[in-house]
């Protein structure tokens, strides 16, 4: 299992270093980012003339035009998390897998100059893209951290939001990170992130392909296992909602190239994909006790 992880993390590390890196030579367009819209390991090719159903629209009503544009280009989400996770002037926030930056760039401008926002990463590359857009955004309530998302680098209980976009999916230990976003909360914060989902069983060679063309490199949980390791973590409110559902049409020409019936396979594949925004919070601190009312002194006779 520690091997499988092991793995798992050096497959991540290596193609998203290799996405960050085509932004830092700023000669690479936009097509060629690794889920940009037509060269895409996450197949977000146009299908058939069809805008990607992967990256298309996450961030809208001028988000996009306060970013810088490697910030954008790096982002290889599924989600926009920081639209949906109601942040606050003041918050602290931390984003698991922050890649360029742009929902940390966005979060930190949503809990303005007395807020905080956190970018966690593994990737050197990353890292520096995403701290060469901060400066070139002038953002300063930011801190890009080196680290891996199943061992945040931030004290107990320091952390009002949790956000992530579609990172949690690439990790082979999910129970830990879990733990760990529970461990860095404050009491009452609350966990706010897109993912991968699945919905109901898929044959695993059906899924294994989906996996590769909705999240590069991808081990979605099922979407009542999610529900069970957040309870399990010690998460309360727990609630996943489809932002976008994923059709086998859409992918109909990555899943023949890897040798899927798409059409014999039609009712295992279609709808089954999904991104979510899922959403849980840490307890509130239970109340303190009422001091126990001192003992009545002895009457005298």
């Amino acid at each position: 299992m520690a091997s499988d992880q092991a793995d798992v993390t050096t497959i991540v590390r290596e193609k998203y270093g290799e996405a960050a890196r085509r932004v830092l030579e700023v000669a690479a367009p936009a097509a060629e980012s690794c889920c940009g819209p037509l060269n895409s390991c996450c197949g977000g090719a146009a299908f058939n003339g069809s805008v990607d159903p992967i990256t298309s629209n996450l961030y809208v009503n001028g988000e996009r035009e306060l970013l810088p544009d490697a910030a954008v280009l790096a982002s290889l989400g599924c989600g926009n998390p920081t639209a949906l996770a109601e942040l606050r002037e003041g918050e602290v926030v931390l984003d698991l897998g922050s890649g360029g930056g742009i929902d940390v760039l966005l979060s930190a401008r949503r809990v303005g100059p007395t807020g905080m926002a956190y970018g966690l990463d593994m990737t050197d590359d990353m890292l520096e893209l995403a701290r060469r857009n901060a400066a070139e955004a002038g953002v300063r309530n930011v801190e890009f951290l080196q680290g891996r998302i199943e061992e945040i680098p931030l004290p107990d209980a320091s952390v009002d939001v949790i956000i992530s976009n579609c990172v949690i999916n690439l990790s082979g230990d999910k129970r830990r990170v879990l733990a760990e976003a529970f461990r860095v909360l404050k009491p009452g914060g609350r966990f706010a992130v897109s993912d991968v989902v699945v919905r109901g069983a898929v044959p695993p060679a059906v899924r294994r392909s989906m996996e590769l063309w909705v999240g590069c490199v991808a081990g979605a949980l099922e979407e009542q296992e999610f529900r069970t390791l957040l309870a399990e973590s010690g998460f309360i409110d727990i609630d996943i909602e489809p932002t976008r559902v994923y059709r086998s049409e859409d992918a109909r020409q990555f899943l023949e190239e890897s040798g899927i019936d798409v059409t014999a396979n039609l009712a295992e594949i279609d709808g089954k994909f999904m991104a979510a925004f899922v959403r849980a919070t840490r307890p509130a601190a239970a109340p303190a006790a009422a001091p126990a009312a001192a003992p009545a002194a002895p009457t005298t006779p």
